[in-house]
């Protein structure tokens, strides 16, 4: 199994390694194919708000010295010409083989594709590939795509996925599980770009299960043919994950 680990929330003052050792120790080094999370500021960053850097230049060092990836949360679900002009930058600098770059904006997929082939491009599960169609036509953009976390509950439909090498499942579950609208992501990318907004939660507006931290049965999601996971990091109130 490969997994693709969460740093949100962590300090930049903290080691990533020893971030990785305290809250994932049971992963493997060797088993982690890349670290999400911030680094300097783009408008093209989506999924949480950005605050602050969350790797250090020493943490992106460290995790190239273990053999690990930077991967960069570009989901914004608003991308324009002139702000990825403006992050070309940003992207210059981690453009090597071995990132990845998670996007919601397919035109955004296109542009990396083109300037900067190096990367792996990730469908964020913000597209809400929800059924083999989907997942086909994405696969012709992507290099991998993220399923709703939700799928994992269905066998059957699992078992019909196409191409599941290039597929990323969760293997573990937050608030997204049981929300029924998500509309904090277009909250979330108005706030990005720096120009105010106001951050927004179908929590508040809708009553629904709360089930905590749900961690998936990965043997039985490997039995079925995958072997790409996303693994996230329980807050401290544990209704969702980072």
């Amino acid at each position: 199994m490969r997994y693709t680990i969460s740093a949100r929330g962590k300090n930049p003052q903290a080691s990533v390694l020893g971030f990785l050792a305290r809250n994932f120790a049971s992963i493997p080094l060797e088993q982690i194919d890349s670290v999400f999370g911030f680094v300097e500021y783009t408008p093209l960053y989506g999924g949480r708000i950005y605050g602050q850097p969350e790797f250090s230049p020493y943490d992106v060092h460290s995790l190239y010295g273990a053999g690990i990836g930077v991967r960069l949360p570009l989901t914004n679900h608003y991308v324009d010409e002139v702000e990825y002009e403006q992050s070309r930058p940003l992207l210059e600098k981690y453009h090597r083989p071995g990132n990845a770059v998670i996007v919601t904006d397919d035109n955004l997929a296109r542009w990396i594709r083109r300037d900067f082939p190096h990367y792996r491009i990730e469908a964020s599960v913000i597209k809400n590939l929800r059924n083999n169609a989907r997942i086909e036509e994405a696969m012709k953009l992507y290099d991998t795509v993220v399923l709703p976390m939700e799928l994992n509950e269905d066998e059957d439909f699992l078992a019909s996925v196409p191409e599941k090498q290039r597929v990323t499942l969760f293997a573990n579950a937050g608030c997204a599980l049981t929300c029924p609208s998500r509309i904090c992501y277009v909250s979330i990318s108005k706030i990005n770009k720096g120009k105010g907004g106001q951050f927004k939660c179908s929590q508040n507006l809708k009553e629904r299960e709360q089930r905590g931290m749900v961690d998936f049965d990965l043997e039985r999601l490997q039995a079925l043919g995958f072997s790409r996971f996303k693994l996230l990091r329980a807050r401290a109130d544990g209704l969702t994950g980072r």
